[in-house]
């Protein structure tokens, strides 16, 4: 009579996952997989450190003050632009609708005898307005996110340049309350680092859509809606008004940025932002959060806006051609959506 020994039992889930926690690949895996701005963060503090030692100027106060309003107008539209993405979309009409609400805003004002306050709830509500039709065309119709604002970037350009007749409005003929973002505020005096009231509204916005993002049941959804908009339904969501609220809340977002925007350039131009909708999406992408939604925050997408920005005026400070920047922008953006998808194969 033979004798045969039992195989030992499998290894419980438990205890495979364990098993690869131990591995160092698996921790940052794991690590980067629950906090997405980790990445961000440590490239732009390795990028400051490379551009202050090629030229320590640009660690100077007045250039680092310079870097954070360049770095204004996109990091707040790429507030909006991060909260689509969140939810697997994509919105190419930014600079369309930013520039639609710049427009309106400024010729209500300097053309038509509006007084400021009105005009500017005027722009901002027709950002709200125009991020909604985004939202409808898409849960309504059912619309790809990308087709639809491919169509509404056109006609939000369109519509701008005609309601402007394609015309500048210089600062000087716009009343005090539109140009009131480009003040300066010099917490410690002249020659000292210093931000624009415009810095400071975008502040509030990252804090206030950061609260909303982590802290409310809404934020909880949009993520959820993300990562698996079936199982989110069937989980009692209501997807569709989480997606129209998502486009909606964009373009309130766009509009106010439509205000900060006329502060930094000192007037009201339909070129102003030729490339918001990829600066914005760039940003985004850098941050951490995934195109494929469900994971992200505007934590990430700040440090993001700012490591682009810090690249442009690094490069420039040391004397390199601004095409590598571009090609060192190209570059990043590829590494963070290789390592999104590395990051997106992480086991539960």
């Amino acid at each position: 009579m033979t004798s045969t020994t039992a195989p030992s039992a499998p290894r419980t889930a438990a205890e495979e996952l364990a098993r690869r926690r131990h591995t160092p690949a698996q921790r940052v895996q794991h690590l980067l997989h629950s906090y997405p701005a980790i990445s961000p963060a440590l490239i732009l503090v390795l990028a400051v450190a490379v551009f202050t030692g090629l030229n320590p100027n640009f660690a100077q106060p007045n250039a680092l003050s310079l870097l954070v309003q360049q770095t204004a107008v996109v990091a707040a539209l790429a507030i909006g632009q991060t909260l689509v993405v969140l939810t697997a979309g994509i919105d190419l009409s930014v600079g369309a609708i930013t520039i639609l609400s710049v427009m309106l805003s400024a010729t209500l004002a300097a053309q038509n005898g509006l007084p400021a306050l009105p005009a500017l709830l005027v722009g901002v509500l027709v950002g709200v307005a125009a991020g909604a039709l985004n939202g409808w065309l898409v849960t309504r119709v059912n619309l790809p996110p990308f087709i639809v604002t491919l169509g509404t970037l056109s006609i939000f350009t369109a519509v701008a340049l005609l309601y402007s007749g394609g015309q500048s409005i210089q600062g000087d003929d716009l009343p005090a309350l539109l140009n009131w973002t480009g003040e300066a505020i010099r917490p410690f005096g002249p020659g000292s680092f210093y931000v624009t009231t415009g810095v400071v509204v975008v502040a509030v916005l990252y804090l206030v859509v950061g609260f909303a993002l982590s802290q409310t049941a809404w934020g909880r959804h949009v993520f959820a809606v993300g990562d698996d908009a079936e199982a989110a339904r069937l989980a009692g969501i209501r997807v569709k008004r989480v997606l129209l609220s998502v486009y909606a809340t964009a373009g309130l977002l766009y509009g106010i940025t439509a205000w900060v925007l006329i502060g930094r350039a000192g007037a009201a131009s339909p070129n102003a932002i030729a490339d918001a909708n990829l600066a914005s999406i760039t940003a985004v992408v850098i941050g951490g959060t995934s195109l494929f939604g469900g994971r992200g925050g505007v934590l990430g997408t700040l440090l993001g806006a700012l490591i682009v920005q810090s690249f442009a005026s690094g490069l420039s400070l040391a004397g390199v051609d601004d095409q590598y920047r571009l090609l060192a922008i190209g570059v990043l953006v590829i590494v963070a959506v290789s390592v999104d998808q590395w990051i997106r194969k992480v086991k539960a």
